[in-house]
């Protein structure tokens, strides 16, 4: 039996009071469960991996019911950077040394499946969610352009992968209005989009073909005694089989794979909405820009124009008493010009990486499945990570032992050292970026 679990970062208990909130398709609540059901196999978690898999486990014939401890979208589903990237979270190179260059290849395909998968939901469920392809890969400092350069011949040539160049300092600076980066890489396979839109999407995608899903309804414990008693403050779900997707917001829910993951906050800026002229001055083919810094700065233009702004973290439990102020530091950084523009809305959240950046996909016993740790690339990742679950669940264990097989450490320290030990860690970066 697991312990009750606290959340890992003291958030609201409501969503955010974000742009995505503010721009939000439909919030129309789902039910509290408020009685005791029955059911094939129970998700956990209201964001992208807990949808996916819910909604391709109703497709291949199985009861499902979805547990969201608030609302459907809260956590980093909900509040994220947008951004769907190619391949996976770690480059190529860093792959092939990992696992060798079959398995790397293979890696690579399923983070082309990633993308392919959410433009292919997109369409068939008539998300609306402001997909735009591209996504400008940026380096800060000069010594990098070398990587970015082989990074393109290595994806062109080993990978087959053509919708990848290069950009240049000069081009770089007309595409973006200043010259705070030395180039980098164009990905136009890969894209950005509204992603508290493609949660909600995605919902009621799920209630459409029959998924019961309840929000407000925080599981407090489960129990394996042949079938999976789960229990919530209202009503407990009786299931065969049990999907985690918790991911930075997992708490001590399953002990056995807190470990793996660290909770690190991440913050967002919005402006206010900016003049079409000078929103095409500061980011002039509408593209989402990813720089090389390892605390990341990324960013791009809302579908009205606005500059929504990563930046920053922290490896604490609270967020910071003025998040507008804490990322608008950033932003000025990279864009000294936009002193003159207003902050709308800040907000933050909690998003889970692994100690190598790959994703953690696995089994506890034999019907507990669980998928957490994106590092930074779950829109994608995410969201096939459900898929793969459920074809695994179905009887499909390619893809899922692919997975499953990756190296995924233990944080040092374990679950309770492993914030102290971040932080230190971190500190070498953070003054790495900066030199």
């Amino acid at each position: 039996m697991t312990a009750p679990y606290p959340s890992t970062v003291k958030d609201s208990a409501q969503n955010p009071e974000s742009y995505y909130l503010a721009t939000a398709n439909n919030m129309e609540a789902f039910p509290q469960l408020k009685e005791d059901a029955r059911c094939d196999i129970c998700v956990i978690g209201g964001g992208f991996t807990g949808l996916s898999a819910a909604l391709h486990l109703k497709k291949l014939g199985f009861d499902v019911i979805l547990l969201e401890a608030q609302n459907i979208g809260w956590g980093a589903s909900g509040r994220n950077g947008g951004q769907l990237g190619s391949g996976q979270r770690l480059g190529q190179d860093s792959m092939e040394k990992m696992v060798g260059k079959q398995k790397a290849h293979l890696l690579w395909d399923l983070g082309e499946q990633s993308k392919n998968l959410v433009k292919q939901l997109i369409a068939e469920h008539n998300i609306q969610c402001d997909f735009k392809p591209g996504v400008l890969h940026a380096a800060h400092k000069s010594q990098y352009i070398g990587d970015y350069r082989h990074e393109v011949d290595k994806l062109q040539n080993e990978y087959g992968y053509e919708r990848i160049r290069f950009v240049d300092e000069n081009e770089m600076a007309d595409m973006l209005g200043m010259r705070t980066y030395f180039g980098g890489t164009l990905d136009t396979g890969a894209g950005h989009l509204h992603p508290l839109n493609l949660a909600l999407g995605l919902a009621k995608a799920c209630q459409k073909a029959g998924v019961r899903i309840y929000e407000q309804s925080p599981v407090s414990r489960y129990n394996e005694n042949g079938k999976i008693t789960i229990n919530t403050p209202k009503g407990d779900v009786i299931a065969n089989q049990l999907i985690l997707g918790c991911n930075g917001y997992l708490g001590n829910l399953e002990p056995r794979i807190a470990g793996k993951i660290m909770p690190i906050n991440n913050f967002i800026a919005a402006t206010e909405p900016l003049d079409p002229d000078r929103a095409r001055m500061i980011n002039r083919d509408d593209v989402a820009v990813a720089d090389s810094k390892f605390v990341i700065n990324y960013f791009r233009m809302s579908a009205d124009h606005r500059l929504l702004f990563g930046g920053g973290e922290n490896y604490t439990p609270g967020f910071p008493k003025d998040i507008s102020t804490f990322v608008r530091k950033y932003m000025l950084d990279i864009y000294p010009s936009l002193e003159d523009v207003k902050i709308d809305y800040a907000w933050g959240g909690a998003l889970a990486i692994t100690m190598n950046r790959m994703p953690h996909l696995g089994k506890l016993g034999s019907n507990i499945f669980f998928a957490q740790g994106f590092s930074g690339h779950g829109v994608g990742m995410a969201t096939l990570a459900g898929k793969v679950m459920a074809d695994a669940i179905h009887g499909s264990h390619g893809n899922f032992d692919i997975f499953r097989e990756l190296p995924i450490h233990s944080f040092p320290g374990g679950r309770f050292l492993r914030w102290p030990m971040m932080v230190l860690g971190m500190m070498y970066y953070v003054i790495r970026d900066r030199l």
